[in-house]
This record gives C-alpha cells, structure tokens and sequence, in this order.
C-alpha cells in the first residue's frame, strides 16, 4: 500500500499504522479513508496529500 504526504506539514499517512487517534485502522489505504477525515498535524483535507515516491 501507499504512502500518502500532506502537502502542507508534512505528515505521512501509512497504511500499515492508520490514524487510530481519528478511528482509521491499521491496514486501511488512503482511498478508503471517509472524506471527512483530515491530517492530524495541521487540519486540511485529503485533497492535500500526494502519493510518496
């Protein structure tokens, strides 16, 4: 699975950790997580985050 980066702060969302904290399990891909969901560290939306290389 890929990692995805915010494109504002930095923040790797791995699929292997999730984001237990905002109720993403562990082995769920970015494009599963719910729309609502935003980056931990600094609040935007998914549509900031790019594919890591």
């Amino acid at each position: 699975m890929k990692k995805y980066v915010c494109q504002v702060c930095g923040y790797v969302y791995d699929p292997e950790t999730g984001d237990p904290d905002s109720g993403i399990k562990p082995g769920t891909p970015f494009e599963e997580i719910p729309d609502g969901w935003v980056c931990p560290l600094c609040g935007v939306d998914k549509s900031q985050f790019e594919v890591m290389d």
